[in-house]
């Protein structure tokens, strides 16, 4: 039976049907054979949504929906620019530098992507950087909105496996920055390579003025991963205080944001949130058949006795993840996914707090490989291009982000010494 759910829902995506109604009808399909109490489907769809820790998603997607409009990230852009603009490759440092400090607001890649691609391919391409590394760098880039906390595919994580949001949270800040680092660096020496990017060096007064004015959007990170680990305020409490936060600086101090700009602000951000939100209930159905199969524990007992070791099931679930990827967006590969995996990490005894982190840089790859990549679509949007040419640049990127995560296998600290110092 559960091959003919997956074979329906395999079925179902090649028609284009959206994933989370794939999922449900498969299920549904499903568990009708088995004269399932159809009673408990929309049940089970709803006692998923009704969650407190979910609603911080709403938050932390309308926050970074407001930054992108309400000049926020303009501004960070700006001062970033003035401070490393005229190094080798120094817009290309600004763009990663950027989506690494949007990143720690929003929680997710494709406004990330959307947010600092607007601005910076523009401006890399007008510098005469090739195009298609520009949109590469971008969509690449982008990814680390899911990596550096606060974290949508995090939060889904914590709750499907009753672990510390926080300590998620903790875990994905080494990664983030370690990735974010090797990005610069790679941007770096590609520009030495093909002489791209050096830019007018900014005088002191210009960093100073450009500083001042970006310190409001700069200073919301800090408010937010702030009250999450000083225990003022839980993750999605911090959700709000970050949209408010965003509305007052938006509106009143850089005045960017009116009243007629807050319509298409929610459209965005409900469109965004509702996606997200009838996947996780799509997915709750999949997880009541898993249940009502016992297949985790079946699972569970064919890798007892096949006696894998930690490595070998590193390798195979990277492998899996891989090529879901290239179908499936992250949060509804963590949902059909995790279910089945966590009783095995539990039995290898690999920490789900460093799994979830290898977890999310997979989430990443998912982000910008082919030909379901969301970052993909929105950078070629952005830059009105064709998919082929943003796939063409985000190679070279894909093979950088397969490097840390084969650190972060192998070296699990890496993940794990920030949540340990927590307890």
């Amino acid at each position: 039976m559960t091959l003919i759910l997956f074979s329906i829902f395999i079925v179902m995506m090649l028609l284009r049907v959206p994933i989370a109604i794939s999922l449900a009808l498969a299920t549904i399909a499903v568990l009708m054979q088995e004269n399932f109490n159809m009673n408990m489907v929309p049940q089970r769809m709803f006692s998923a949504l009704d969650s407190f820790p979910l609603m911080a998603i709403p938050g932390f997607v309308l926050a970074g929906v407001l930054l992108a409009r309400g000049g926020i990230s303009k501004y960070l852009i700006e001062a970033l620019r003035t401070w490393v603009g005229h190094l080798p490759g120094g817009l290309s440092v600004v763009t990663i530098l950027a989506c690494m400090i949007f990143a720690a607001i929003s929680g997710s890649s494709p406004a990330t992507a959307a947010a600092i691609g607007s601005i910076m391919i523009p401006a890399m391409v007008s510098a005469g950087y090739d195009k298609k590394y520009s949109m590469g760098l971008v969509a690449a880039a982008g990814t680390l909105g899911i990596l550096i906390p606060p974290s949508i595919p995090l939060i889904i994580y914590g709750i499907t496996a009753e672990e510390s949001i926080g300590k998620l949270f903790m875990a994905g800040i080494i990664p983030g920055v370690l990735l974010g680092s090797i990005l610069i660096v790679s941007a770096i020496f590609y520009a030495k390579k093909n002489g791209y990017g050096k830019a007018e060096k900014a005088t002191n007064e210009e960093r100073v003025k450009a500083s001042v004015k970006a310190l409001w959007g700069a200073f919301l990170p800090i408010l937010i991963l702030g009250s999450i680990y000083t225990g003022v305020a839980t993750p999605t409490e911090s959700a709000v205080i970050a949209v408010a936060y965003a509305i007052i600086v938006s509106t009143i101090i850089y005045r960017e944001m009116g009243l007629k700009d807050l319509r298409p602000i929610l459209v965005e951000s409900i469109n965004i949130t509702s996606m997200i939100f009838l996947i996780i209930a799509a997915a709750s159905l999949f997880g009541l058949y898993l249940t009502n199969a016992q297949v985790p524990h079946h699972v569970g007992a064919w890798i007892a006795e096949s006696n894998m070791n930690k490595w070998t099931f590193f390798i195979i679930i990277n492998i899996l993840f891989f090529i879901m990827g290239t179908f499936l967006e992250a949060v509804s590969i963590i949902l059909i996914t995790l279910p089945i995996i966590l009783p095995i990490i539990k039995h290898l005894g690999i920490d789900p707090i460093h799994f979830a982190i290898v977890m999310t840089v997979n989430m990443e790859l998912a982000m910008i490989t082919p030909p379901v990549g969301l970052n993909l679509f929105v950078v070629a949007g952005i830059a009105k291009e064709k998919l082929g040419a943003v796939v063409k640049g985000v190679i070279p990127f894909i093979v950088l982000f397969i490097i840390v995560l084969a650190l972060l296998v192998l070296f699990p600290q890496i993940s794990l010494w920030l949540p340990q110092m927590m307890q």
